[in-house]
């Protein structure tokens, strides 16, 4: 079984940051790309950044230039930073692992549990 485990949300001000973390764990032998999605409050979830393993990153353009994904020293971890937070990036934001090689069972794409990101105006 594979474990996303998402966590550095909470509360900040307008133009503050935080930090999200996410590490996978299990029998994984390798993952494609790990990314970060969110979704607020009646809307549908979108993407946020992603970050193959062999290090390509892609931003919505929404966050082009404030937030920055990146892979951790640690395997199968990755981390969001984001700068110059808006009202409008408040969310649950989601941990995705696409392409997850399990030893001897095939791929499949997992998902952490959300954390709540919520900046005031």
């Amino acid at each position: 079984q594979v474990q996303l485990v998402e966590s550095g949300g909470g509360l900040v001000q307008a133009g503050g940051s935080l930090r999200l973390s996410c590490a996978a764990s299990g029998s994984i032998f390798s993952i494609a790309a790990m990314g970060w999605y969110r979704q607020a409050p009646g809307k549908q979830r979108e993407l946020v950044a992603t970050i193959t393993s062999g290090g390509s990153t892609n931003y919505a353009d929404s966050v082009k230039g404030r937030f920055t994904i990146s892979r951790g020293n640690a395997k199968n971890t990755v981390y969001l930073q984001l700068n110059g937070l808006k009202p409008e990036d408040t969310a649950v934001y989601y941990c995705n692992a696409y392409r997850v090689l399990i030893v001897g069972m095939g791929q499949y794409d997992y998902w952490g549990r959300g954390t709540q990101v919520t900046v005031s105006s």
